[in-house]
C-alpha cells in the first residue's frame, strides 16, 4: 500500500475528488500507486478521521473535515466548516510546506484538486474536464431547474443518485480506475449504473410524494417532517420543485439508527439569501456550505425535531 485516501463517501463530488486526486498523486510520484480508498461519512461520532487511521506512507483527506495530524500529507476541501476547532484552523494556517488546500469559494472539491494540479503541478485539467463540470454542477446545485434535478433524465444525474446510495469504500475503489480511463458519460450510461438506478428512481418518486404531503410553509421557509418512518433515499431538490416560492428548506429524515436535518437555500428563489447555512448547522454539530448543510444525530426524533424547529426560527428571523 502506497497511500491511504479518505474521501467523502456516498457523494458524487467525493468520488470524483478521489479520481482527480489519484491522477494528481501518481503524476507527482511519477509511478502507478497502490491506493486504499476509504469513504468518510458525517454522523454521530463521525465528524473527522481518527488520526490512527492515517496509517499509510502517504495520507490524504478529500472533501471532508480536517484532521490535525503530522501524518496528513495532502488535504483538499471546499467546506466552510472544514475545521472542528480553533486549534484545527491554527494547525492548517501553520502548515508550512505541507500540501494542504482549502477554498470555500469552489463549487466542488473535484474542481479545486484539478485546478491545483494544473496550476502548481503542471497536470492539465482537460482530460477530466467533463468530470469537473458535473461535480461543480451537482455539488453547487447549479441546475437548469429544480424539476430537471428531480426528474434525473441526465445519465450522470442518475449515476450521482447511485453514488449517494451505494458509494462506500469498495464502490469508490472500483469506480476510480474507470473514471480515469473511460468517458464519464459512457460510465453513467452503462447498463450496471442504469440498472442500479431503476429501483432508486422508484423510491425517489415515492419520496417526492411524501415531501408534497408533509411540507409546511411559513413565510419563505418550508419544513418537511418525514421522521414518522424510516427513509431509504432522498432528493434534496424536491422541496424546490414542489414549493418554488420558498427561499429555504428544512427536511427532517430518519434513517436506520440516525436522524438527519438537511437545510438548503433554493437556488431558483426570488428571495436573496440572508443566512449562512453552514454556520447555522455548525451550531448543532453539523456543517456544510453557505447555501446547503446538514446536521446528523443519533436515533432521537424528539431532539431532531427540536433542532429543526430552532433552525426554522433562525431562518424566519430577519
Amino acid at each position: 500500500m502506497d497511500a491511504v485516501v479518505f474521501t467523502h463517501g456516498h457523494c458524487f463530488d467525493g468520488l470524483c475528488s478521489a479520481a482527480a486526486f489519484a491522477r494528481l498523486l501518481e503524476h507527482v510520484e511519477g509511478k502507478k500507486l497502490a491506493i486504499r480508498f476509504q469513504a468518510a461519512m458525517y454522523g454521530p461520532d463521525q465528524n473527522g478521521v481518527p488520526e490512527p487511521k492515517l496509517a499509510g506512507p502517504i495520507n490524504a483527506i478529500l472533501d471532508y473535515r480536517f484532521t490535525r495530524s503530522d501524518r496528513l500529507t495532502w488535504y483538499f476541501d471546499h467546506h466552510r466548516t472544514a475545521f472542528g476547532t480553533l486549534e484545527d484552523r491554527e494547525a492548517y494556517d501553520a502548515r508550512g510546506d505541507r500540501k494542504w488546500f482549502l477554498d470555500a469559494a469552489r463549487p466542488s472539491c473535484t474542481g479545486l484538486i484539478a485546478s491545483i494540479a494544473e496550476e502548481q503541478f503542471g497536470l492539465p485539467v482537460e482530460p477530466i474536464a467533463e468530470m469537473v463540470k458535473y461535480a461543480d454542477m451537482i455539488d453547487a446545485a447549479n441546475f437548469p431547474s429544480a424539476a430537471w434535478a428531480v426528474e434525473s433524465v441526465d445519465p450522470v444525474m442518475r449515476m450521482a443518485t447511485v453514488v449517494e446510495h451505494s458509494g462506500d469504500s469498495a464502490f469508490i475503489a472500483r469506480m476510480v480506475p474507470r473514471l480515469l480511463s473511460e468517458p464519464l458519460l459512457e460510465i453513467a450510461s452503462s447498463e450496471p449504473i442504469q440498472k442500479a438506478y431503476e429501483p432508486l428512481g422508484h423510491r425517489l418518486k415515492n419520496f417526492v410524494d411524501k415531501v408534497r404531503a408533509h411540507g409546511t410553509v411559513k413565510d419563505k421557509v418550508v419544513f418537511i417532517d418525514l421522521a414518522g418512518e424510516t427513509v431509504e433515499i432522498a432528493s434534496k431538490f424536491a422541496p424546490y420543485a414542489l414549493f418554488p416560492e420558498i427561499a429555504y428548506s428544512i427536511v427532517l429524515t430518519r434513517y436506520a439508527g440516525r436522524c438527519k436535518i438537511s437545510v438548503g437555500y433554493n437556488p431558483w428563489s426570488a428571495h436573496a439569501r440572508t443566512h449562512d447555512i453552514s454556520a447555522i448547522c455548525k451550531k448543532h454539530g453539523g456543517g456544510g456550505h453557505a447555501v446547503v448543510g446538514a446536521v446528523t444525530i443519533g436515533d432521537d426524533v424528539k431532539k431532531a425535531r427540536a433542532i429543526a424547529q430552532e433552525i426554522e426560527a433562525e431562518l424566519l428571523a430577519p
